[in-house]
């Protein structure tokens, strides 16, 4: 089994079901005792900020709220990509509590390390 899972999220309130999907696999396996880091991009980007995630509905879905706090709980790293940001004008200072903005190279040196299996939703 994997000793990490990083997790791209892609979607955001545009397609809410592949985007709920991957905060709840990400809650899910942080709470089973995996190592989760959790990556933002796209319209994803913007649950990186405070308040964001509250204003995302789906029915018979876990709140998002209620899945970054399990999964920054569990210490799992929620991670916003560099360029998703900037096109966004997202800064560092504006994310919540925990969370970081990093690129490709570093999202390249998560996933190719030994015991690690990459999931993009």
């Amino acid at each position: 089994m994997a000793k990490k899972l990083v997790i791209k999220v892609t979607a955001g309130a545009d397609a809410p079901e592949r985007c709920s999907q991957a905060f709840t696999v990400a809650a899910v396996a942080a709470a089973s005792g995996v190592e989760v880091s959790l990556w933002l991009t796209g319209e994803s980007s913007w649950f990186g900020l405070p308040g964001r995630a509250a204003e995302f509905e789906l029915p018979h879905a876990a709140p998002l709220p209620d899945l970054i706090d399990g999964i920054r709980g569990a210490g799992g790293m929620i991670t916003v990509c560099t360029q998703c940001a900037a096109r966004r004008d997202i800064e560092e200072k504006d994310l919540i509590e925990g969370a970081r903005i990093a690129g490709a190279q570093v999202f390249v040196s998560e996933i190719m390390a030994d015991g690690v299996q990459a999931l993009v939703y």
